[in-house]
């Protein structure tokens, strides 16, 4: 087992859970909020400075108001924001993690990272708005209208995040190696789908010989 498998995901898709169930059916590490830590206690940094800029926009208040902290870190200049600070930690993290050996990570733009890693399979989960509704209320014990509003929220943030550190489009087909809808095989099946993909991206089958039209056949 090589592969490094990074998972972005719409909120309610269950992007989560499938990555927490491929890393233990695989026997290989996995990271969400354990990313955070490491992050943290690599740059010396607050781990909640991290969570604080998880995964979320810009924001020019916040920025200003918390940017008075890298003053007092060693080496840190008037040039470095905080935001710049805890992006550079986490992706250098990321990158140190994926060093260490095969794991599955969630989101914080890994794929972007690892982009350059040829044992790298970078996947997105979707689903339609109405599972995603369903997972979110029944989850987190909220009315629909509530959940959508949570979703569309989360999704926004993640996008803006995603986009502002990647350049590249959050969630679209040509920034993934593969694109699923979690609700099409159900959680079980995408699960099984990806542990396919890896089977294939370590071990290939050759194609068959193509067959050229115009020579008689035997």
């Amino acid at each position: 087992m090589e592969t490094i498998i990074t998972i972005g995901r719409q909120f309610g898709s269950g992007g989560k859970e499938v990555g927490i169930r491929v890393a233990k059916e695989l026997g290989i590490p996995f990271y969400d909020k354990e990313l955070l830590r490491a992050a943290a206690e690599k740059s010396g940094l607050c781990e909640k400075i991290f969570e604080n800029f998880d995964e979320r926009p810009k924001s020019l208040l916040y920025s200003i108001a918390m940017d008075s902290y890298m003053f007092s870190l060693p080496g840190s200049g008037a040039s470095d924001s905080l935001e710049q600070q805890v992006y550079l930690a986490t992706f250098n993290t990321i990158r140190h993690i994926a060093d260490q050996g095969p794991c599955v990570i969630i989101g914080r733009c890994a794929d972007y990272a690892l982009a350059d890693r040829p044992n790298h399979l970078s996947l997105f989960i979707h689903a339609p708005m109405d599972t995603r509704i369903a997972r979110v209320a029944k989850r987190q014990h909220l009315t629909e209208e509530k959940a959508k509003a949570l979703i569309v929220k989360t999704d926004k943030r993640r996008a803006s995040y995603y986009e502002y550190y990647s350049s590249q489009k959050w969630g679209a087909v040509e920034s993934y190696d593969f694109c699923l809808d979690s609700s099409y095989l159900g959680l079980g099946g995408t699960v099984e789908l990806i542990r396919t993909m890896v089977e294939h991206k370590e071990h290939p089958v050759s194609s068959p010989t193509e067959v050229d039209p115009t020579q008689p056949e035997v």
